[in-house]
């Protein structure tokens, strides 16, 4: 299996319910390699870069408010297929209809504050890291 990174980003509700922890230890117990971690605030221009496919559908001003309304941690996670796995662990983005065992269904109360984000193929995760991280701050 070939090695992959994807950006994670545990969403301001995840902080503020101190789950950063537990999620990151689901994280390095898939086998998974952290690579980058900064605790950062997004801010209005960035937040709209990042959910740019959303502007035209009526969710898009609750996903803005929402993601800039704390801080969120940000991570470049890399190991195996770690874009599927990752995808796996999170759950279904509908707390609601996640399986009991990933984090949206164990952890989630919310369809907007849901807690985590993952890129959702190689390709957006390489453009996402981009967005969140500088060469710098990432591990070789």
């Amino acid at each position: 299996m070939e090695r992959e990174r994807t950006l994670v980003l545990l969403k301001p509700d995840a902080v503020q319910r101190r789950l950063v922890g537990e999620i990151i230890r689901r994280i390095e117990q898939k086998n998974l390699d952290i690579v980058a971690l900064k605790m950062i605030r997004i801010d209005q221009k960035l937040a709209e870069t990042h959910y740019e496919e959303h502007r035209e559908k009526p969710f898009f001003r609750e996903l803005i408010d929402f993601i800039t309304a704390g801080p969120v941690v940000a991570l470049v996670v890399e190991g195996p297929d770690a874009v599927s796995v990752v995808r796996r662990m999170m759950g279904a983005t509908n707390p609601f209809q996640a399986e009991p065992g990933t984090i949206r269904g164990d952890f989630g109360l919310d369809l907007t504050a849901n807690l985590i984000h993952g890129s959702d193929s190689v390709e957006s995760a390489k453009i996402e890291i981009r967005r969140f991280f500088q060469p710098e701050e990432i591990l070789a």
